[in-house]
């Protein structure tokens, strides 16, 4: 799994139990998978279908830098499924996973279409053909 996205818990981003509230996280797991999806499926209309169980296994505290990986882990006809692990960048502290993230492909005219994928690529190898 590859961690890309790092994010600093900042005091706007805390509960009143002066820990990361989760909606937060869960906000910024959604973003970062969304686009992730969209630079595997090269399209920018993709939607969040299903998001499986959330594990959280700690609380961040202000300060702390958490990291966001993501991984694809099946191409559907339409669909792609990512897994997702957020951990502390300086102790590697797992704080949460989530199994499966289903994004859907859509056309222009916001229905789900095949997108034709069957494996990880990367935009570095893409700009090679």
């Amino acid at each position: 799994m590859r961690f890309h996205t790092r994010k600093w818990v900042k005091p706007e981003d805390l509960n009143p139990n002066q820990s990361l509230f989760g909606g937060r996280l869960l906000q910024w797991i959604d973003e970062e998978a969304a686009l992730y999806a969209i630079i595997q499926l090269e399209n920018t209309h993709i939607v969040t279908k299903f998001i499986s169980e959330i594990n959280f296994i700690s609380s961040p505290k202000q300060g702390d830098i958490i990291e966001i990986g993501i991984v694809a882990t099946k191409f559907g006809t339409t669909s792609l499924t990512l897994r997702c692990e957020v951990r502390n960048k300086m102790d590697h502290q797992q704080i949460l996973t989530i199994d499966r993230l289903v994004f859907v492909n859509l056309n222009k005219e916001g229905m789900p279409t095949p997108h034709g994928k069957t494996a990880i690529t990367f935009v570095a190898d893409r700009l090679l053909r």
